[in-house]
């Protein structure tokens, strides 16, 4: 690190060189750290380690013209703008460079800075249209017990010959007295001022109105050389301002202080303009990573959902994980979760291309090992590099059975309702994207309370673990601190486990309690398609509400059944289906094998057809029409009576 420093202050000396600056031969013993308070004390005899016109203690600026103190000073400017432009350059965001600024500059080089930047700040190549509009971002003071600061007090320009010596009480009142915002005038002082770019003195007449100008009339201004106002200009454009002061004891700054104003102004706005590109490409990558992922989960009949997203790293906040729950018709539910190479753009990407894809695939009503067919299809039309692993599973409440494909993705996990948690046997298959593979699909029994984990290898997988090591962890985990947990609980006591050296990679998790439906909630019939259907219809779904106490839904849910089975007749060749749930709502399905789905229309007064979806959308809940692989199914859903819903789990 010393030869680093080294090597890095004898490029700046020779930089010196170049524009006319002699270094020292010796090099003063003092060094200045940026940020650090220098006190007033009194030096050693024959010492000369002050920096020439940048501390607080320093009057050889005036004093010492001799040809060595000329040299040890340039020596010690330079040393100083090396060591204050590498604290500036050390921040990432945008506060972080601008408390480098400030911590570099007070009191070593200024008792007091005020840091004004654009609002909004533009972005690359962004032409920003309106006024131009600084806002006070920052001011650093010096502290207190230091030394008193001298600020020249004086009204409407005007300064009184005495000055008073402020404590650091009125300082912070005077700091606060400078206006937060300013809109430079198109033809006034400051705008000169900017579009020159070079710092000036608050002794001149372009410095003095300036400062007026953005800091308020009410500000008490230095008209002398007790200010500095340096420009701060990006790579395209001025993005704001920067006003060092000192004190009234203090050597007031000279012209020399002009050149390390602007080089630390300088410093300073670069690093603003690639923090705010930094940011920019962070929101974009947020925005991205939110856009590709759900917005909320559905709550489907049946099922507690619960997900978490995790990046792989603060600095690569998008990713290939993603995750899904699909309602399916016949209260079903379908859960993925895949897993994309990589953890850029370019992954999100691709990843939401398969994410609409799956989705797609689901409505069509897929068996599982279908879906992930046709997804692997898909993904090699997308490209050769389309890789990806993901887990398709289809819940169905009713008959507690869950049907699970695998494309190369880690197993899931069943937590039962004692606590043991079960990795689940699935065949692995081939990833996505490698073709000419095929897929198999399990049935497997879903006990009511158990909870299925789907999750990427993120979380079970690192540098340091293997992946069925980080699976039986996991295992252990969630027989340790899962029973009786809320399934959004149970999400964060996994992603708990994780400790710092875990994460390589993004997570995604998905969390299902499966609850199911009872068997006493459901009533299922066959109806031949003739004209007597709708008639029986009516009579099976009375019974079925005589049996559950729920009489007083008998006229609404009878002319609907009645609206929805004489349309699927029409239409039907082969018998229709009814079935009624009941949950913490009165679901109806009647599915026939005409693909055509229900619209609805506004009918003419004319017209003896065309108003049965009107009746069915002013009544229900709500209602829909999922086209299956076989037909069609046209559902709605009822609330139940207040005290009905009230003893409902």
């Amino acid at each position: 690190m010393r030869a680093v420093l080294d090597r890095e202050h004898e490029t700046i000396l020779d930089a010196a060189d170049e524009v006319g600056w002699k270094s020292a031969d010796t090099a003063a013993p003092g060094n200045v750290v940026p940020g650090e308070v220098i006190r007033e004390e009194t030096p050693a005899a024959g010492s000369d380690d002050r920096l020439f016109g940048t501390t607080p203690d320093n009057f050889a600026s005036s004093s010492d013209d001799s040809e060595t103190g000329k040299e040890l000073a340039v020596s010690d400017r330079l040393r100083f703008v090396g060591a204050a432009t590498r604290r500036i350059s050390r921040g990432l965001d945008l506060d972080e460079i601008v408390l480098g600024l400030c911590r570099a500059t007070v009191p070593t080089f200024a008792d007091a800075i005020l840091v004004y930047l654009r609002d909004p700040l533009p972005v690359g190549d962004e032409r920003p249209v309106g006024a131009v509009v600084l806002r006070l971002r920052r001011t650093d003071l010096a502290k207190a017990g230091d030394y008193q600061i001298q600020l020249i007090q004086g009204v409407s320009g005007t300064i009184p010959e005495q000055s008073s010596e402020l404590d650091i009480a009125v300082l912070h009142q005077a700091a606060q007295a400078a206006a937060g915002f300013c809109e430079v005038r198109p033809a006034g002082s400051l705008t000169e001022v900017l579009r020159n770019v070079r710092p000036v003195l608050g002794s001149t007449a372009a410095g003095r109105n300036a400062l007026a100008e953005l800091l308020g009339t009410q500000y008490p201004i230095p008209h002398s050389e007790r200010a500095i106002l340096a420009p701060l200009r990006g790579r395209r454009r001025v993005i704001g301002a920067a006003v060092f002061l000192r004190r009234q004891g203090r050597p007031a700054f000279q012209n020399n202080d002009l050149l390390i104003a602007s080089q630390l102004v300088a410093q300073t706005a670069l690093g603003i303009d690639k923090a705010v590109l930094y940011g920019r490409e962070a929101y974009i990558a947020d925005e991205l990573q939110r856009t590709m992922l759900p917005d909320g989960l559905p709550q489907p009949t049946g099922v507690r959902l619960a997900s978490r997203y995790l990046p792989a790293a603060e600095t690569a906040r998008v990713g290939g994980d993603w995750y899904d729950a699909i309602p399916l018709p016949g209260s079903r539910v379908a859960l993925v979760v895949g897993d994309v190479m990589g953890h850029s753009m370019t992954s999100a990407a691709i990843m939401g291309q398969l994410r609409t894809t799956m989705q797609t695939l689901a409505q069509l009503d897929l068996p599982p090992a279908e879906v992930l067919h046709h997804l692997d299809e898909q993904a090699q039309r997308l490209g050769s590099d389309r890789m990806a692993t993901c887990l398709y599973a289809v819940y169905d409440p009713v008959s507690h059975r869950i049907t699970i494909a695998n494309a190369g993705h880690p197993p899931p996990v069943l937590l039962h309702l004692g606590g043991r948690a079960e990795v689940l046997r699935v065949p692995p298959g081939a990833p996505i994207g490698v073709g000419g593979v095929d897929f198999e699909a399990v049935e497997l029994d879903a006990p009511a309370g158990a909870t299925l984990l789907l999750y990427t290898d993120g979380l079970v997988e690192s540098r340091l673990l293997d992946v069925w090591t980080g699976i039986d962890r996991l295992c252990q985990r969630l027989s340790i601190t899962a029973h009786g947990t809320d399934v959004e609980e149970l999400c964060d006591d996994v992603l708990d486990m994780l400790g710092p050296a875990d994460r390589d990679d993004d997570i995604a998790l998905l969390a299902a309690r499966l609850e199911g439906i009872a068997p006493s909630g459901v009533a299922y019939w066959f109806l031949d398609p003739e004209e007597t259907a709708p008639g029986r219809a009516r009579r099976f779904a009375r019974s079925a509400l005589a049996r559950w106490g729920l009489e007083e839904l008998s006229d609404s849910l009878e002319l609907l059944v009645s609206e929805v089975v004489t349309n699927a007749v029409r239409y039907a060749e082969r018998p229709v289906t009814l079935r009624l749930l009941r949950t913490d709502v009165l679901r109806c399905e009647v599915g026939d094998d005409s693909p055509q789905l229900p619209r609805q229309r506004r009918a003419r007064d004319t017209d003896e057809r065309g108003r049965g979806l009107f009746v069915v959308n002013q009544l229900a809940r709500r209602w829909g029409a999922t086209r299956l692989s076989s037909g069609k199914v046209v559902w709605f859903e009822l609330e139940l009576p207040l005290a009905q819903a009230s003893t409902e789990p």
